[in-house]
């Protein structure tokens, strides 16, 4: 947990926890609507990988119920500590934690919820093979952004390019090393989201 790049994310994540829900005030219906697609049921096991404030893991919660599973796992103690004082950690279990090693058995997930999280993995193929370790066959994973790739780039001041992890040919690519098929790609302006399923 010390190379370049999660001292990056960590110095990033740091400075913006305590300001992070405000600065993003309206996202809420759009991570339950994302979290509506995973397909959850009652007494499934999910994590939020990257979970930064836990603003999906109400919605998590609602989906598995009170008897499933809901993890909460990020790398900055900052965004945890911002998750505990806006209550969040009553639907879930925080863990501060490194994606790219996971502290949970094989197969023992139903879904993985990551937003904003494929930008940020240090070793994209290996890390989204880690995740693909902890689900079980036939589980999905969500990466979702609350707004598209070009709508992001712009908020960002930057040109869109095809070698970004999110464009649907790259991203198809990673999720195929990696122990996924993508079974749909959705960008729009108000959302990014790509649904793949752990192959057996």
């Amino acid at each position: 947990m010390t190379d370049e790049r999660t001292a990056h994310v960590l110095d990033f994540f740091t400075s913006r926890a305590a300001g992070w829900d405000s600065k993003f005030p309206d996202d809420g219906p759009a991570f339950a609507t994302a979290v509506g697609l995973l397909g959850l049921r009652p007494g499934d096991a999910v994590l939020d990988a990257g979970c930064g404030t836990g603003r999906a893991l109400p919605a998590l919660r609602e989906a598995v119920g009170p008897g499933g599973t809901v993890l909460g796992a990020d790398l900055t103690p900052a965004m945890l500590e911002a998750a505990v004082r806006a209550g969040r950690a009553e639907s879930g279990t925080l863990l501060r934690g490194d994606v790219a090693r996971l502290p949970l058995r094989d197969g023992v997930l139903d879904a993985v919820f990551g937003a904003g999280l494929i930008s940020h993995l240090s070793r994209p193929e290996a890390d989204l093979a880690e995740l693909a370790r902890v689900v079980r066959p036939g589980g999905v994973l969500a990466l979702f952004h609350p707004i598209g790739r070009a709508a992001l780039a712009a908020r960002q001041g930057r040109s869109l390019t095809d070698d970004d992890r999110r464009a649907e040919p790259r991203l198809r690519r990673l999720l195929a090393g990696s122990g996924w098929r993508l079974d749909s790609y959705t960008d729009e302006d108000d959302r990014f989201l790509a649904l793949a399923v752990r192959r057996s």
